[in-house]
């Protein structure tokens, strides 16, 4: 069979352009790879491959500390999570919608966690939680509350971003619409605005779990003396030595974010196939 030539933007079809995405991806994913590959190798050096093995992985889940350092994480990244997409949500319809003094000077500082460097936001929530005098020795959850408000002051920014770029191809006619049949302010945000800024709603809350579940530099600076993260426990560990457990740790915590990413996206794609 003949082959058919190339058109003019069937770019796919290039030889210089599958080049181009396959080396591409071998460069984003060769050390995700090689990370996962080596948490079942049989020997203390990474370097060295010896067989395979799941006794890290056994050594890893039944680390008590490591396992608390998890937990921490993943309660802090949840309870981050649902404050900063409710308030990242509110502040974008805010800045979509209405008209106030200052509005530009608003707009630049909600953009200053995302452009200045974490070392810089660290030292200021350090020093700010030192000049409240913010509690330590908290009970648990309470002693995680200040690396939550930290990484809810961080994160919120990125989904009133990505929520405010939805809302730019909302049609107001039909807020307006639903006002006419009678429905209220409520009625309109809960059934017409709240729907139609979802996809950017589960965008923007799962950049935000993914931001605190892996920040190590705003939670070295905020964390108590009692109190540990996966990140920081991990370089902990890997301050002595990259042994195969700290490959296992990181790799169940690979798993689970890509997990509850695709749960999310699946849940996304299932909402809007029933509606078509």
């Amino acid at each position: 069979m003949a082959r058919t030539p190339v058109g003019p933007l069937e770019y796919t079809r290039r030889t210089w352009m599958r080049l181009t995405l396959l080396a591409t991806f071998i460069f984003l994913y060769a050390p995700i790879v090689t990370l996962v590959a080596f948490s079942f190798n049989d020997s203390r050096r990474n370097i060295v491959w010896r067989g395979f093995t799941l006794k890290y992985y056994e050594q890893a889940l039944g680390n008590s500390e490591l396992i608390e350092a998890f937990v921490n994480s993943l309660t802090i990244a949840l309870l981050s999570t649902a404050i900063s997409t409710v308030l990242g949500a509110l502040t974008a319809l805010l800045l979509w919608r209405f008209r106030f003094p200052f509005k530009g000077a608003y707009e630049g500082a909600m953009a200053l966690p995302i452009v200045i460097p974490e070392i810089c936001m660290g030292v200021a929530m350090l020093a700010f939680f030192a000049k409240v005098g913010w509690p330590s020795g908290l009970p648990w959850p309470l002693s995680l509350s200040a690396i939550i408000i930290a990484h809810v002051s961080f994160s919120f920014p990125f989904v009133a971003v990505v929520v405010r770029a939805r809302l730019a191809g909302f049609n107001q006619e039909l807020a307006e619409a639903a006002q006419d049949l009678g429905a209220s302010e409520w009625r309109v945000f809960w059934d017409v605005m709240v729907p139609f800024m979802r996809p950017g709603l589960v965008a923007g809350a799962l950049l935000a779990f993914t931001l605190s579940l892996d920040d190590f530099v705003i939670t070295f600076f905020t964390s108590g003396p009692d109190t540990v993260t996966f990140p920081v426990k991990v370089y902990s560990m890997v301050r002595f030595s990259v042994t195969p457990e700290v490959n296992a740790a990181s790799t169940v915590l690979i798993v689970l974010t890509v997990v509850l990413t695709s749960i999310a996206l699946w849940m996304q794609f299932r909402q809007e196939k029933e509606k078509s």
